[in-house]
């Protein structure tokens, strides 16, 4: 007997064993070049490596988090850069996950996390199997991860499984459902996208509310609020868990580009976070989003590479070379869509499209309305201005909503949706006695729809466009070259439409099949799997393949010193900043990776800095550089970055005689056109009583920097009578604290974005020192919170598994 229960078992855990064998090998697959000790090359993680330079510095050097950084935008905290809480303790837990080296350790991850959901969703294991590739293939997860956008693609993997959580939690096991979302919950937090799970809510709130309405009409209120309790607990230990990194990331919303703007002169288009111009600027196009069935539906990639059958091509060997049109036609500009670029479109797949048209017809119930409406909230969300109307209701009133950008990514909702009602509907004509006419008919109408479609589109592929593009004319320039490039934009069209239409006609005699029992089961899964793996595998390929891997050594350094890296490097001086000119100040990692930079890459600055940028700064107004001590000036000479010392760099702090006091933010910084800042602080009145009118001038008096660390700087100060010091560093009042002579001072803001601090006559220490309680408050609670969810998730999976292993012995 107990020999036939462990056969038993063991019979039930095998498809879990081939699933993440399955996976792994699939994962690396994809992915070998890793097997070779290659690693993704990747534009935003060299941008990253460039803006944590010195973050990462700090911790290796002294095993501590640095919380401030010098490196970009004047100095702003490291919270949106790098920050370890390691008090998390799904920290651990993520790495256990975490099998090998990333990307090919998130697609594996991916992959597990959609078979899970599938599982709780009642899906047979094989076909999970099946349908997680389904979800993991989707173009969107390839195209992040070769921009480098990992958190992204890390809360992506947890998302699927948060969803089922809370589906479980409702529908099956409370106890179990919410254990599970508990512990992906935790971990999708604990990735710090909160845009990703701000998504991920959404789909859940649309869940709940169709519960709520459920338990209403069958009379189950208690019970309904017996659970919405227990997973809000376990959403208030979650969220906990990381607070550190959510109530330091709060905090500096108020002063970051995504909060309100004290300066009178706003547009319409002003919100309370960002602006709605920059909220919407990637929308989807209506039209784009048959790229879910069609990839190039837009012309894919706005970077796209074409093969020597193409008539750009054939034009380009009539003006140049073949070696430079081979060269040339690796990087064109084929997208030409709604949106100002995209590395690529966002592709459901054609198998998982006539799947997830014949679910509309096999479903019934409350589960389909829910991901249907899910589905296209998150469309409709996508088209952003192109669906301005809907957008505005969510800027204006949905909480938070505000404070994201690329409306676009929303699509992630349907990403999740598409295929779970595909693999569903296959679920229920499995578990359900339908006739087959029935579902043959269904099959029919799935397949004269998307079918029908692709058709269309192979036929007609200018039907809805003519291929042009806007900026083509400025980019391209020459005509004939623009027609050779929406000639080939067509060709892609068409191409795409008939090779949609081709999986679109497999799926269907394959579903035909399986009903029909002219197929076994076994075999259904198999070639299902397969069919998803042969559509999806090589259009994303066109995104992310071998030739985005390099060695090692490349990626650990991105960025080689020029000629004015290594003449500034020289300079041993303790602590300067320079400004590149040759490049973008908001679009600039790569200074930040050598220097303390003005400029920098971020997508949450802190308002104040890019007001300064936009009005002062990258308006070349000196006396703004000279104050925030830009020692050095990187200029280009002879196609050659060179250093230029900047003789008027102001110094790490100085003394002012003159106090000028003015009402708003409008006038102070106004005040900076016409300004000399050695002798003259601009305040604003708020600050009035921390400052006198003026302060005797004392020739002797010095202040000099004695010790330097991204969030402590020590200074030694002298003179003769009380001063106004002025500091060449950032104000930022949630964290800063001065002390003179280890006494807590109060310090102000100045010249719209330095801090500045009185100081009493005679010989002091002051100290500014950045301790943000957000982060030292918050690394108890989330000690705290990640231990008593972990003790509740292996609480409830012990309970499940002993209950598992009685009834096998029963």
């Amino acid at each position: 007997m107990e020999k036939q229960n462990m056969q038993q078992i063991l019979k039930r855990i095998f498809p879990h064993v081939v699933a993440v064998g399955l996976f792994l090998i699939i994962s690396y697959a994809y992915f070998s070049p890793q097997l070779e000790g290659k690693k993704l090359q990747s534009g935003d993680v060299a941008n990253f490596k460039g803006a944590a330079k010195e973050i990462m510095d700090y911790r290796a050097e002294t095993g501590e988090e640095a919380l401030w950084t010098n490196r970009m935008f004047g100095g702003m905290p490291a919270y949106l850069i790098s920050v370890k809480v390691r008090t998390n303790v799904f920290l651990y837990i993520n790495k256990l996950l975490q099998i090998g080296d990333r990307p090919a350790s998130y697609l594996f991850v991916c992959l597990l996390g959609f078979y899970l959901a599938l599982l709780i969703f009642g899906v047979n294991p094989w076909l999970s199997m099946a349908g997680a590739i389904a979800y993991a293939f989707s173009s969107y997860f390839f195209i992040i991860l070769a921009a480098g956008h990992m958190t992204k693609a890390v809360a992506l993997t947890y998302m699927p499984a948060v969803i089922a959580g809370v589906y479980s939690t409702y529908r099956k096991k409370m106890w179990l459902g919410a254990a599970v979302t508990a512990l992906f919950l935790g971990l999708q937090i604990k990735a710090s996208h909160p845009q990703i799970t701000y998504y991920t809510g959404m789909a859940v709130l649309i869940f709940v509310i169709f519960e709520f309405v459920s338990s209403i009409r069958k009379k189950q209120i208690t019970n309904y609020l017996k659970k919405s309790a227990l997973l809000l607990g376990v959403a208030v230990l979650a969220l906990g868990s990381d607070i550190p990194h959510l109530w330091m990331t709060y905090e500096y919303g108020e002063y970051s580009i995504r909060g309100e703007s004290e300066l009178s002169d706003k547009t319409g288009n002003q919100t309370a976070g960002l602006d709605k111009d920059y909220i919407t600027a990637w929308s989807y196009g209506v039209d784009e989003t048959l790229t879910v069935l069609i990839p190039n539906f837009m012309g894919g990639s706005s970077h796209g590479s074409l093969d020597k059958d193409s008539e750009t091509y054939k034009w380009l060997t009539g003006m140049t070379s073949p070696a430079q049109a081979r060269q040339y036609i690796k990087a064109l500009p084929l997208y030409y869509g709604d949106q100002p670029f995209t590395s690529g479109p966002v592709y459901f797949g054609a198998v998982v499209m006539l799947l997830f048209v014949f679910s509309l017809f096999v479903l019934r119930g409350p589960v389909k309305w829910w991901l249907i409406v899910a589905t296209l909230l998150s469309l409709f969300l996508a088209w952003g201005r192109n669906f301005m109307w809907f957008t505005d209701l969510f800027i204006e009133y949905f909480p938070g909503y505000n404070k994201f950008r690329t409306v676009s990514m929303t699509l992630v909702i349907a990403q999740v949706t598409v295929p779970l009602l595909g693999l569903l509907a296959i679920k229920k004509i499995m578990d359900e006695k339908i006739s087959k006419e029935k579902v043959i008919e269904w099959l029919k109408y799935s397949l004269y729809i998307v079918g029908g479609i692709a058709l269309i589109f192979s036929i007609f592929p200018g039907l809805l466009t003519d291929f042009s593009n806007p900026a083509d004319q400025q980019s391209l320039q020459n005509q004939a070259f623009i027609d050779a490039i929406e000639a080939d934009r067509k060709n892609l069209l068409r191409g795409d439409a008939f090779r949609s239409l081709v999986f679109v006609i497999l799926t269907a005699i394959l579903l035909w099949a399986f009903v029909t029992e002219k197929l076994k089961r076994t075999y259904f899964f198999a070639a299902l799997g397969l069919l998803f793996i042969v559509d999806m595998w090589p259009v994303n390929k066109r995104y992310i393949n071998n030739d985005n891997f390099v060695k090692a050594r490349e990626i650990k350094q991105p960025y080689k010193p020029n000629t004015a890296d290594q003449q500034i490097l020289q300079d041993n001086s303790m602590h300067y900043r320079v400004f590149n000119t040759t490049a973008r100040l908001d679009q600039d990692a790569r200074t930040s990776y050598f220097h303390n930079s003005l400029g920098g890459y971020h997508g949450a600055k802190m308002q104040r800095y890019q007001e300064m940028i936009d009005r002062h700064i990258g308006q070349g107004n000196m006396d703004v550089i000279n104050m925030l001590n830009a020692k050095y000036f990187i200029t280009s000479q002879n196609n050659q970055k060179i250093a230029q010392r900047n003789p008027g760099a102001l110094g790490n702090a100085w003394f002012v005689n003159k106090v000028k006091l003015v009402e708003n933010a409008d006038a102070e910084i106004a005040a900076l056109n016409d300004f000399d800042p050695t002798k003259t602080a601009i305040v604003d009145q708020r600050f009035s009583n921390h400052v006198a009118d003026s302060y005797a001038i004392d020739s002797a008096a010095s202040i000099k920097l004695t010790s330097y660390s991204p969030k402590k700087l020590e200074y030694k100060t002298k003179s003769k009578t009380k001063q106004l010091a002025v500091f060449s560093e950032v104000y930022y009042p949630a964290g800063w604290e001065a002390s003179i002579d280890g006494k807590p001072a109060k310090h102000i803001r100045v010249n719209y974005i330095l801090r500045a601090l009185e100081i009493p006559a005679g010989e002091h220490s002051v100290t500014f020192e950045f301790r943000p309680q957000s982060y030292y408050a918050g690394r108890n609670i989330s000690l705290a919170s990640s231990i008593i969810l972990i003790l509740f998730v292996i609480g409830v999976f012990g309970v499940e598994i002993r209950s598992y292993f009685r009834k096998e012995k029963e």
